[in-house]
């Protein structure tokens, strides 16, 4: 077989990884941005690696073993991203302040499409989609770098404790180890339940068309009926965040009130319901991109609203248009 047809296979090979790998990246790494860049980093290792690549493993193996060590690289810098609720207290609505942190603090919301191959498995799929929430990717940043990459590949790829232990050069034993220590510092995070939301059910699509409704015509006593009574309210890159209906209303007559009038279109992120929301502007009937919203649900209420304002990052990657006109509506 010629060089050139062994590379196209090549090719064919690394693109079918492809989506699969940017999830693990991204769950390593808290950014579809710098999951997309470990990706291509990897495939790039892998051109210039193949002709060394003896099969003794798969290939699917051998490019999880190039992106770990491209996401440890990565991640030797000592960032991890997170999320208002892990850098700061909530504010009461009458002290609270805005106050902006750079790009790289915070976890970033992701398009399913980019991070979750499609399965025929309706439970393989249930748990791919729990294992990017928000809140699972932010608890996984609190793991150092090794035990994280035991956790996703043992508990979200299934992968064996021998497997994971040779992809990482070590021992069963450091293997099960470190799965330990990261499962117990997962648990300490008390991450709260949220109901699946993808495909909806009835009672989710109902709960929110009328989220919808409540949110762009700014009626605060429907809005209050859809939140759960500690629901929160976040806002990157601002470490602002608000809890319970009541601040979170609050919020929103007040300095949010420049929300009002605004038009929401679904969406989804990290395995949630999400809108792309528009902002009037002065222009009669044209409206222009204000934030990313990505809701969360349990129990037939609301329990969180992250609002990214980072317009110009999320609404290409998320496929959404760059205005919207009243008339499109």
């Amino acid at each position: 077989m010629s060089e050139s047809a062994t590379k196209s296979e090549l090719d064919v090979g690394l693109e079918k990884h492809r989506t699969e790998l940017t999830g693990y990246c991204y769950r390593m790494l808290g950014s579809g941005f710098e999951a997309e860049d470990a990706v291509q980093d990897t495939f790039v290792r892998a051109w210039r690696a193949y002709d060394r690549f003896e099969g003794r493993s798969s290939l699917r193996s051998w490019l999880y073993r190039i992106a770990t060590n491209v996401c440890l690289d990565m991640l030797n810098a000592g960032n991890k991203r997170a999320r208002p609720m892990d850098l700061t207290e909530p504010q009461p609505v009458a002290r609270a302040v805005l106050s902006e942190r750079p790009e790289i603090t915070w976890l970033e919301p992701v398009p399913d499409g980019r991070v979750l191959p499609s399965t025929a498995d309706p439970a393989e799929t249930a748990v791919a989609r729990e294992t990017v929430r928000l809140a699972f990717v932010a608890a996984l940043q609190h793991l150092p770098a090794k035990q994280r990459a035991v956790l996703i590949l043992r508990e979200v790829l299934a992968w064996k404790a021998s497997e994971v232990a040779e992809l990482l050069d070590t021992s069963v034993a450091s293997v099960n180890s470190a799965l330990q220590r990261a499962r117990a510092t997962i648990a300490e995070r008390e991450m709260r339940e949220t109901d699946l939301a993808n495909p909806l059910d009835e009672d989710q699509k109902k709960l929110l068309d009328r989220y919808v409704s409540a949110f762009e015509g700014y009626d605060m006593d429907a809005l209050t009926s859809l939140l759960h009574e500690d629901a929160v309210l976040s806002m990157p890159p601002y470490d602002l965040w608000l809890t319970g209906y009541g601040d979170i209303t609050g919020w929103m007559l007040g300095h949010g009130a420049v929300c009002r009038g605004s038009l929401l279109v679904p969406t989804v992120a990290n395995g949630t319901p999400a809108f792309g929301q528009y902002h009037p502007t002065e222009t009669p009937g044209r409206y222009e991109p204000w934030a990313l919203q990505v809701v969360e649900i349990s129990g037939g209420r609301i329990v969180e609203i992250t609002n990214f304002l980072d317009t110009d990052r999320w609404f290409p990657m998320f496929d959404l248009p760059q205005h919207l006109d009243k008339s499109d509506q």
